[in-house]
């Protein structure tokens, strides 16, 4: 099974943490299979950019966001070249590692 290395974030895992995932699910599944409760107001229907992450390493790796996804990468928060939403990465065989930003745009967020 591939890895998927998060690096340290301050509130959802301020030392990091390695989750093994399963081939065929989103990075954003994956996380909250294991405990780390990355935002996603839309329920991971590709429909706001709360899951916004930053794939460090294995980006080139991974298929090419649609059209709606490049949409709403457009309207997140620290937007750079290795963005993508985690409920659209679909894991495969790569090990990957990811950053979750520190901040969202979500307005509505009980965390905040």
């Amino acid at each position: 099974m591939p890895q998927i290395v998060f690096l340290p974030h301050h509130e959802i895992c301020p030392e990091g943490a390695v989750v093994e995932a399963k081939k065929g699910e989103s990075i954003c599944e994956a996380a909250l299979r294991n405990g780390l409760d990355i935002e996603h107001a839309c329920e991971m229907s590709c429909a706001c950019t709360t899951c916004h992450v930053h794939v460090r390493e294995g980006f080139d790796a991974l298929p090419e966001a649609d059209e709606l996804e490049e949409d709403f990468l457009d309207k997140a928060w620290g937007v750079d070249p290795d963005s993508r939403l985690s409920c659209q990465v679909i894991v495969d065989k790569e090990d990957l590692v990811v950053e979750i930003p520190k901040y969202t745009i979500n307005m509505v967020s009980e965390r905040h």
